[in-house]
């Protein structure tokens, strides 16, 4: 027998006693593995926390090296059996397919910036799934120097990934770091641009990061430890030297924090920054000095969380300290250690908060959120304002895009909304004139002026008024309760899903879908409470903010009770994993994308990647109060014997951040316990990470697939 066959052999044998063990010429559909839903064998495995028993059937199902026979022969015969389900709707994949590519600019071209003393920009070809990068030195009537061509990098891997590209200050040289299976692991490779030979210096295992020092012979890089996939080291690297003579110039010995480095916008200063869920901190090094010792801007102090950029020799920092919703402060370079010498420029507001501040060598730029509306303003470097920039929605997504140099007098912004195809914004700082340098072009059948977006407040079962961003085709909406909706939320970190134009969402608004935006607590949509307000032991509030917005849209006529589909990925998925077992009844299908569903077991683990650096977000099970929280909603641990959804899982063999283990031990404690006959879809990609398939038209496949499964429940053929 083979492994492949052996899978589904328990479950052959008991369908197969059904027609008497016959033998036909005609082979029923049923002896095809792919047409059977893998069963999983169940080995207990005991866990035991402050003193409680636990049995987990599909510990089994961890295999951290991803080459247990067992282990890929199960998620195969899974694909397989997604295949076999999804068969019937090969052509309206092919639809949708067609239709969403339709919406890609084929020969899409970024609007040139410049950088010292080149024109910087990319594009794609036609059929290419990869932009070439390339330069044009101090006109862009001068010949171009391709010098990055991410194609013929991909072309020897089925996955490919970039995690930073960094030209030395002189230009001359161009280092970039790749990760070729996924599990955001990267090397760092150097270019000599003037003879266009690749250098010796090759880095392995690293987070991707690269931060040049000015003298053009020395970068610094972040290593990862293999095991956590943690960044914790930060090295110094000289050109022409092997990367063990590398010299370790930073530690984080606290596995709570996140490491990560950069370099200011004016080149002054060589920056490595520390977080975690509560505290940050940065060290610093003149840019000019690379084998100078880093030293500590400011002590970290728990719950002080900031941000800092620095220009004409003065730091500007966005803290919370005695200011929950930040507030903008400065400090010449030689005080920034003593808090007593920070100056406020621009004060705390209780109802504004900051996602962004950019220097300029005459301006400070905010990117900030009023009551959920998104503000860009411009204020002179002493915290007086100049002015507002003015967008045409209330609901859309803007933030900063290629402002390299602090002594440009533009400022670049990247705008869309749900109706509206990006934009590439310049402003003039100095007089706030705007002109539109790109506008995407999302296909000749697309109209903007067919759609229509929201901005709506649902109340939760609490009070709290949750903020709604919808859009819909206008004359296919009715609010009448008749429309199917299609509901989206992410909800942790503190992370704010703005309405920005989605070139695939378009086909369900042509079928008459309402796609929704649920800001959620646990995201910062309305300000630092909302976010903590959906943590730790408060995080039960994204779920019921989520299955209350689903209600409210029902009660207000968007959408029909029996036509609500959800989707979520990553912590969003765990979102899924938990409303599907609160209210199963709301949903006719849910989607749920590399879902963090295996809560409590993976953070017990902390050799699980990622694992220490949660615990400010989710909370630490070694403390009993939060451990009983955890379990109370952990999406593994609270699958019941009960009807669920129908629903569609996705994971990516080697994700770094939520592992292929966590939904397949998920989907095969649903199949063992759900009571219901509705569609249980599990899709793995064997050969990616956290984000799926790369390339821009492998993605759409995978959408393109997602999408059919959503329609095939309403019957929707094509």
């Amino acid at each position: 027998m083979t492994i492949h066959s052996t899978i589904v052999y328990a479950s052959l044998i008991s369908v197969l006693t059904l027609f008497g063990g016959c033998t036909t010429n005609s082979e029923p559909a049923i002896e095809k593995p792919g047409n059977l839903p893998p069963i999983a064998k169940k080995v207990p495995h005991e866990l035991i926390s402050h003193g409680e028993s636990r049995i987990d059937n599909y510990y089994w199902m961890r295999d951290d090296s991803r080459t247990s026979p067992e282990v890929i022969s199960h998620l195969v015969a899974e694909n397989a059996y997604t295949q076999s389900q999804m068969a019937h709707t090969t052509k309206l994949q092919e639809i949708l397919f067609t239709e969403i590519s339709n919406r890609v600019e084929k020969n899409e071209r970024s609007a040139p910036y410049r950088h010292g003393s080149y024109w910087y920009y990319n594009y794609f070809q036609e059929s290419s799934e990869y932009p070439i990068y390339a330069r044009k030195k101090e006109t862009m009537d001068a010949s171009e120097e391709i010098y990055l061509d991410k194609n013929k990098l991909a072309s020897d891997h089925s996955y490919y990934s970039f995690g930073d590209k960094k030209f030395s200050s002189n230009e001359q040289l161009l280092a970039w770091s790749d990760d070729t299976l996924g599990r955001n692991i990267f090397t760092i490779h150097v270019k000599d641009m003037r003879s266009g030979e690749l250098l010796s210096d090759t880095i392995t295992g690293t987070s991707g990061s690269i931060m040049w020092a000015n003298d053009n012979q020395t970068f610094f890089y972040i290593n990862k430890d293999l095991q956590t996939l943690l960044g914790y080291q930060v090295f110094r690297h000289q050109l022409g030297t092997k990367q063990s003579e590398d010299v370790l110039v930073y530690e984080e010995i606290d596995t709570s924090f996140y490491t990560d480095i950069a370099k200011s916008r004016d080149n002054s200063t060589l920056f490595i920054y520390h977080q975690s869920t509560m505290t940050s901190g940065a060290s610093v090094l003149d840019a000019n000095t690379p084998e100078g010792s880093f030293q500590t801007l400011q002590e970290r102090e728990t719950n002080h969380r900031y941000f800092v950029t620095v220009i004409n020799n003065w730091y500007y920092i966005a803290s919370n300290w005695q200011a929950k919703n930040y507030r903008i402060m400065r400090v010449d370079k030689n005080n920034i250690g003593d808090k007593k010498h920070w100056q406020e420029i621009i004060p705390h507001k209780l109802e504004r908060s900051f996602s962004n501040v950019l220097t300029f060598d005459k301006a400070l730029v905010t990117h900030e959120k009023v009551s959920g509306q998104n503000h860009v303003k411009i204020y002179s470097l002493t915290g007086e304002i100049e002015r507002e920039l003015n967008f045409p929605e209330k609901a859309f997504y803007v933030g900063f895009v290629s402002n390299p140099e602090t002594s440009s007098q533009f400022l670049r912004v990247e705008y869309s909304s749900h109706t509206q195809p990006d934009s590439i914004l310049q402003y003039t700082i100095g007089d706030g004139s705007q002109i539109v340098l790109k506008q995407k072009n999302a296909g000749s059948s697309f109209d903007t002026n067919n759609y229509s977006s929201e901005r709506i407040f649902v109340s939760a079962r609490d009070g709290k008024k949750v903020p709604v961003s919808l859009v819909y085709r206008k004359e296919l909406f009715k609010k009448d309760g008749s429309n199917p909706l299609l509901q989206y939320a992410y909800g942790a970190y503190g992370d704010n899903e703005d309405p920005y134009f989605d070139k695939s969402i378009v086909s369900l608004l042509d079928r008459g879908f309402v796609y929704a935006i649920a800001h959620i607590r646990g995201s910062s949509f309305l300000g630092t409470e909302w976010f903590d307000d959906g943590k730790v032991l408060n995080k039960k509030n994204s779920f019921n903010d989520f299955i209350d917005v689903s209600k409210g849209l029902v009660a207000q006529k968007y959408a029909h009770k029996n036509k609500i589909f959800a989707a979520g990925g990553s912590a969003g998925g765990l979102l899924m994993g938990g409303v599907v077992n609160m209210a199963p009844e709301l949903f006719r299908g849910v989607i749920a994308w590399v879902p963090f569903v295996d809560v409590v077991t993976t953070m017990e683990d902390d050799s699980i990647p990622l694992t220490s650096n949660e615990y400010g977000e989710w909370g630490n099970p070694a403390i009993k109060e939060q451990y009983n929280y955890l379990m109370s909603y952990s999406p593994y641990d609270q699958v019941r014997a009960k009807n669920y959804p129908n629903l569609l899982v996705t994971t990516g063999l080697h994700d770094s951040q939520v592992q292929y283990f966590e939904p397949m031990k998920w989907v095969a404690k649903l199949r063992e316990m759900k009571t219901d006959s509705n569609k249980l879809l599990f899709r793995i990609d064997m050969e990616s990470g956290h984000g799926g398939a790369s390339g821009r038209y492998k993605a759409i496949k995978e959408t393109a697939m997602e999408y059919a499964f959503l329609l095939d429940l309403l019957g929707i053929e094509k």
